[in-house]
């Protein structure tokens, strides 16, 4: 995936806007179907590229009408994508106040979130995909909030944070099960291998434009039918 997107990067290619513009047809395509378009949107976001795709994304629901806030897990954030959300009217909060499952759970209910936005960690996890610090506590709190008839959507952005993007694994589970996981450019093969899977939801690619550049390397799993 890496070496297939740096020739695009190298010529300026908008990846990120493209993939942040297929995410955000995905949630909202996800909240009309439930009946509930527009309606509010939480961003879970990371100091890496993950997050500039959930920041860019937020910033064209927000644009579209959705209410949305951001909970910054890291020291820094995508400047662009923040940029872009700001622009739009999302709001920004304090981690601090989604540390505790009291806490997020107040937090949803302020908020009204109709979908939960996992955009922390992407695949530059590979070594160890397992959440710490901030990111940690605020899945670990937004946990007991994600299951029930009142339980927002959980949309992953590429991948849930915290499952290894090449072999599926998941070190530590502290992970929020998404209903629904966008991913780019081609389906990461942890998310077709166990226990990942089962953690991912429904799969849906977005072609970034890497198809072609892709079509001739073998791939590292082959399930029939799961990623057509």
């Amino acid at each position: 995936m890496k070496a297939a997107e740096q020739p695009h990067l190298d010529a300026g290619e908008p990846l990120m806007q493209r993939a942040s513009a297929g995410l955000a047809l995905e949630v909202e395509g996800l909240l009309r179907r439930s009946g509930r378009w527009p309606a509010p949107v939480v961003l879970l976001v990371g100091s890496g590229s993950n997050g500039g795709d959930a920041l860019f994304a937020g910033a064209a629901l927000a644009d579209r009408g959705c209410p949305v806030t951001v909970v910054p897990t890291g020291s820094r954030l995508h400047e662009r994508g923040l940029a872009a959300a700001q622009a739009s009217g999302v709001v920004v909060d304090d981690v601090r106040g989604w540390s505790t499952a009291e806490e997020a759970g107040a937090g949803l209910r302020r908020t009204g979130a109709a979908v939960v936005l996992d955009g922390l960690l992407g695949t530059g996890t590979s070594a160890d995909p397992a959440l710490r610090g901030a990111a940690r506590d605020v899945v670990a709190a937004l946990l007991p909030w994600t299951t029930g008839p009142d339980a927002p959507f959980v949309v992953a952005v590429d991948l849930p944070s915290g499952v290894g993007p090449d072999d599926g694994a998941v070190p530590d589970p502290t992970v929020l099960p998404a209903d629904l996981t966008v991913t780019f450019g081609a389906h990461k093969a942890g998310l077709l291998m166990e226990p990942a899977t089962s953690l991912a939801g429904e799969v849906v690619l977005v072609d970034i434009g890497l198809l072609a550049d892709l079509a001739d390397v073998p791939p590292t799993v082959s399930v029939p039918d799961r990623a057509s």
